[in-house]
């Protein structure tokens, strides 16, 4: 294809130039030992997929601290995890295999080899997408404020990037260039392995991208962490922040790669700049994720009322203290008790005091009523039968005359 020409000739220039230097250099990166550890039959434990594993129980570990450090509930990140792993694993294979189509879809494609996560291909940009839906759906359920929750997320994020990309040095792939600096990457071709561009020989030596991205994603993760635990304008600016960052290192890294150079996605020519797809996407995120970051950061609270409001992780009458609530309702529920708000209880006692206090006055008025009416019917009781009111004990006893 002629919009690939240019890129691919400039790399076959470098792999000529490199060649015989890169022989005489003792790789200070050496290849993987193995890809895994076979088991019984077909079976085999890869190592692709153990890093991505550890990388999720890092990230879990980390975001369940930071959630609980603002007041959230540790296991709120599990019930969340459970969504994003499962929706982000969809998410980048379905990223990799429509940006990488030829493979499953070209000339001589086998559509069986999508399901097979296991020999790579997960797309980080589709990953995080489809996994911020599973958050979203999480937080949706579980009460969380979306914003302050992915707050907590992304410091686990980029560390388990950091980790994941070492999936790519075991399985040999993702690799960049030639080059003759001593920490040039040394590929095994008796192993599974990314085919080398044309021209480099067994010794050549190649940029290790995915040791770039680790360290530059390992960077970003102790940055990420310093500013979730001295700022808090806004929720939601440590997320783009994350994008932002990612974005950048990503560019500078996809710019040194040169697996699959002749693929019918890969280099997209746009006003006469001809990078790869991976390239422009990147740069499409930085912006975008910059723009949220000026959005959010005219939006931050200005006043201690809004920015007290602001710090709420949890929706009104969400949360620890909504599931204390939940429960008491459900106890009252069991105790054949109707379940009542503190609105409604209030409510209830004075309309209780108000009766009770009305009772009495009926009663008062009533014994009134029937005293009157005692003296006003009965003929025999006059003024002068009636029995003289006593001043005292001793003009009781004194006899009359």
């Amino acid at each position: 294809m002629s919009h690939t020409s240019s890129p691919v000739s400039a790399l076959q220039t470098v792999v000529e130039s490199t060649a015989s230097a890169g022989a005489q250099i003792t790789a200070a990166f050496p290849a993987p030992p193995t890809d895994g550890i076979d088991l019984v039959g077909p079976f085999q434990i890869g190592f692709y997929g153990l890093a991505i594993g550890l990388g999720i129980l890092a990230a879990y570990f980390v975001a369940s601290r930071l959630w609980k450090s603002r007041g959230g509930q540790p296991e709120n990140v599990f019930d969340a995890l459970i969504w994003a792993v499962l929706l982000g694993i969809i998410g980048g294979r379905l990223y990799h295999v429509f940006t990488s189509p030829d493979a499953y879809f070209g000339e001589g494609g086998d559509l069986s080899l999508i399901p097979q996560v296991w020999l790579g291909g997960l797309g980080i940009v589709g990953a995080v997408a489809l996994g911020s839906v599973g958050v979203w759906f999480a937080c949706r359920r579980y009460g969380m404020k979306f914003g302050a929750f992915a707050d907590a997320l992304v410091p686990g994020v980029i560390l388990a990037q950091a980790i994941g990309r070492w999936g790519n040095w075991f399985n040999q792939e993702l690799y960049g260039g030639p080059t003759n600096l001593p920490w040039g990457l040394e590929i095994d071709t008796s192993q599974r392995h990314q085919a080398p561009p044309l021209g480099a020989g067994e010794d050549t030596l190649f940029h290790p991208t995915f040791l770039y991205e680790s360290i530059w994603n390992l960077v970003g993760f102790f940055l990420l962490i310093a500013l979730y635990r001295r700022f808090a304008v806004k929720q939601g600016l440590l997320t783009w922040t994350y994008v932002a960052y990612y974005a950048l290192g990503r560019f500078w890294v996809e710019s040194l790669r040169v697996d699959e150079m002749t693929k019918s996605t890969q280099w997209i020519d746009i006003f006469g700049i001809e990078w790869r797809l991976n390239m422009w996407m990147s740069v499409l995120l930085f912006v975008l994720a910059l723009g949220m970051l000026i959005w959010l950061w005219t939006r931050r609270p200005r006043t201690e009322v809004a920015l007290a409001e602001e710090l709420e992780i949890y929706r009104p009458g969400q949360g620890p203290r909504g599931a204390e609530d939940h429960g008491l309702l459900l106890g009252n529920e069991d105790d054949g008790v109707a379940p009542t708000t503190d609105e409604e209880s209030t409510v209830s006692t004075t309309e209780e005091d108000s009766a009770l206090s009305t009772t009495h006055e009926e009663t008062a008025a009533s014994a009134e009523v029937r005293e009157t009416d005692s003296e006003e019917t009965d003929p025999s009781l006059h003024e002068s039968d009636r029995p003289a009111e006593s001043s005292g004990p001793a003009e009781q006893d004194r006899p009359k005359s």
